[in-house]
């Protein structure tokens, strides 16, 4: 069995261990990639996987979409207004230590929050779950501070 299908089979595991459901998602980009829906109280969908340029490199994110009304408005700025916008996202993202991006997803403005796991060897259950947590919970305060103030 290859490391990359060990470190998936164990990503997996932890996750059935831990009560979450889940499912694999096709990605050319990455080895691997599940997503978890509806984790936490905003029900943020969750996503965990080994980009292919970075083998031995687990990445959790985030995905929090704006609504339909924040994206409809978002779309009407100009660009001098979205870079105010995502540099407002910096501000917030960088006070919290979560690595984000700014894209569209089927049409709908995203905020990608990234949480990087790069040392393979230590890979534990614990790790992971503690990692999923602050992932969750960096998602939730984005969700919220966007909420807020767009």
């Amino acid at each position: 069995m290859s490391s990359t299908n060990k470190l998936r089979d164990n990503v997996e595991r932890w996750l059935v261990h831990e009560n979450y459901a889940f499912k694999a998602v096709k990605s050319d980009e990455d080895t691997f990639r599940i997503l978890i829906k509806d984790i936490g109280s905003f029900r943020i969908p969750i996503e965990i996987f080994e980009p292919k340029k970075q083998l031995g490199v687990i990445v959790l994110s985030g995905k929090v979409f704006l609504r339909n009304p924040q994206t409809a408005r978002y779309n009407k700025l100009t660009n001098s207004e979205q870079e105010k916008f995502k540099n407002l996202v910096k501000g917030f993202c960088d006070s919290i230590h979560a690595i984000h991006k700014i894209f569209k997803e089927d049409g709908k403005v995203v905020i990608g929050v990234y949480l990087v796991l790069d040392n393979v060897e230590k890979f534990t259950q614990e790790v992971v779950h503690y990692a999923l947590g602050q992932v969750t919970e960096m998602s939730e305060k984005t969700y919220q501070f966007i909420t807020k103030t767009f």
